[in-house]
């Protein structure tokens, strides 16, 4: 920079960077209502900007207690052991860029800079971060939540007309909401017990629409959220539709809380001083992520073909 002859003057530059802070303010506050990972999944920001790689560990426990005499010395050991897993942290980023005479007619006008620049930045890093919420990224190995290895799998019944929702009755998809969230509590005894549901919109709008059965006035998503006792939530997530084997649609459950599973983002959405390189003032903006991690997969179920 110390060679190059193109410079704002004093005036110029304070309205820059006048500008920039308030491009900056808006870029933060903006709302991005379909990207939802950072929503349905609690996300950790626990780690260190800095960090390179996320380290985290899972505990289980052995042994049993008994009966026991008055001078027994025989008491049953129990004992913990764990296991360590580790997770990469990557780096997501983009830029924008004002170059002098849009600067400079700016000023001289009285004029905003332009904020698409900004927000088509920020947008750019929100899709690419959510995106790796759902379905990760496996030229970089990070894991996401649709596809994370180990979740169980629920099979959706075919009563004789298919498995897909819109050719079942009410009470017969009904069955399926409630055999998702049931396999998950049979199959760990109690242990787990989901209280979130994902599905494709299609299907969301499907249940949301059509009555449980004939002299009803509740709709499917309304009966069952009041009469299952543990799905408390269900929300529509675009990345399910075709995300099941052979390209069919998919549904989850899940316990959405950060003891059950985290989204890595060590580095939230930032956005850098300007460089200026050439004619042009640059602003590179940066995130980081570490993905998904579930700490305990069986608490997860999927179920593909509706």
């Amino acid at each position: 920079m110390e060679n190059n002859p193109i410079r704002l003057d004093a005036g110029e530059s304070a309205f820059f960077l006048r500008q920039l802070e308030y491009i900056k303010a808006r870029t933060y506050d903006q709302k991005l209502k379909t990207l939802k990972a950072k929503t349905l999944i609690p996300v950790s920001t626990e780690a260190n900007p800095a960090a390179e790689n996320i380290t985290y560990r899972r505990f289980d426990a052995v042994g049993i207690a008994k009966i026991i005499a008055d001078y027994a010395q025989d008491f049953p050991r129990v004992d913990i052991y764990g296991t360590e897993q580790t997770v990469k942290v990557h780096g997501i980023g983009d830029a924008y860029g004002y170059n002098i005479m849009e600067i400079r007619r700016a000023a001289m006008a009285g004029l905003s800079l332009e904020q698409r620049k900004a927000n088509t930045a920020r947008r750019a890093i929100e899709e690419k971060s959510d995106s790796i919420a759902w379905l990760g990224d496996s030229d970089y190995n990070i894991q996401g939540f649709i596809n994370y290895p180990g979740i169980s799998e629920y099979t959706v019944p075919d009563p004789g007309s298919g498995t897909e929702w819109a050719n079942k009755t009410g009470d017969e998809i009904l069955a399926d909401l409630n055999g998702i969230v049931f396999g998950i509590i049979d199959s760990t005894n109690g242990v787990e017990a989901p209280d979130t549901m994902l599905m494709p919109i299609t299907q969301y709008n499907l249940i949301s629409g059509i009555r449980i059965g004939d002299g009803s006035d509740k709709t499917i998503k309304t009966f069952f959220l009041e009469n299952n006792g543990y799905i408390k939530t269900i929300e529509w997530v675009t990345e399910l539709k075709g995300a099941g084997a052979g390209g069919a649609d998919r549904f989850m459950v899940y316990s959405r809380d950060d003891n059950h599973i985290t989204l890595e983002i060590p580095q939230m959405f930032e956005q850098f001083p300007p460089q200026q390189k050439g004619m042009e003032y640059e602003i590179m903006c940066h995130e980081r992520t570490g993905g998904v991690i579930m700490y305990y997969p069986q608490s997860v179920a999927y179920g593909d073909g509706i």
